[in-house]
């Protein structure tokens, strides 16, 4: 079976209650290709709200969780919390979390277990700064990131993933991986998911890509191989969002 096309968005701490509506309502009422699966992130105060509005075709997803159980974590939404709420997805590994918030990798990959153990499904960020990509270290760096993950997930819970791509260089600030550059890394993900988990896990895991995506460039990347769809930021915002998810239209 062919991988589903998957186009996420990430709205960051952007927005307020009127702003969500017409974003959602844009989404609601756009015709969207039916074969691609979209899941949209509000910021944590507005999940509840993005959640009633948006046609049930739409998932929502936290753009983030915490590793442990409901208790005294202040500021903190655990996986029990979401799922109450009827949110089914969260984002977890974002590079703005791993960078300003000092999130190292055994956290991210504590916090996907969670969220998979309580029954979210995990958007799983991943990426190399401007620094590592120019030392040629790219792929020691996301094929780490994805070994803390590994040694806590079974071959069955990587079907609760999806890998997102997202160089932290390109992130915000308009540059963008070429199409070469992006198929190389995605190739070399589902290269070391094949060698380290198992083929069938290559084979299903949908690998996205994040990083200034646009509609301007959005179908050139979504004729490679290996990339099986997008994580927006900022565009997420706008109505040129429905031009990503219909990239392969």
């Amino acid at each position: 079976m062919p991988r589903q096309f998957f186009v996420g968005g990430n709205f960051k701490m952007n927005g307020v209650a009127d702003s969500i509506k017409s974003i959602v309502s844009n989404i609601n009422k756009a015709q969207r290709d039916p074969s691609t699966q979209v899941v949209i992130a509000p910021p944590a105060i507005y999940l509840t709200l993005t959640r009633e509005l948006a046609d049930p075709s739409v998932g929502v997803a936290a753009q983030n969780v915490f590793d442990r159980p409901n208790g005294a974590f202040t500021g903190e939404l655990s996986v029990e919390q979401l799922k109450d709420a009827k949110i089914d997805w969260t984002i977890v590994g974002h590079s703005e979390r791993r960078v300003l918030l000092r999130e190292d990798d055994d956290f991210v990959a504590r916090k996907t277990k969670a969220a998979i153990d309580g029954g979210l499904s995990v958007i799983l960020c991943i990426g190399e700064s401007l620094e590592e990509r120019e030392a040629n270290k790219t792929i020691d760096v996301v094929t780490r990131q994805l070994g803390a993950v590994a040694k806590l997930l079974n071959e069955q819970e990587w079907s609760k993933v999806v890998i997102a791509y997202e160089p932290i260089w390109a992130i915000g600030t308009g540059k963008v991986a070429t199409t070469a550059q992006a198929q190389e890394v995605h190739a070399a993900i589902r290269k070391w998911l094949g060698e380290t988990i198992s083929p069938a896990v290559a084979e299903n895991t949908r690998i996205i890509y994040g990083g200034s995506v646009s509609d301007g460039n959005c179908r050139e990347l979504s004729k490679e191989k290996d990339v099986d769809g997008f994580l927006v930021g900022g565009a997420s915002l706008k109505p040129a969002f429905v031009d990503i998810i219909n990239s392969r239209l």
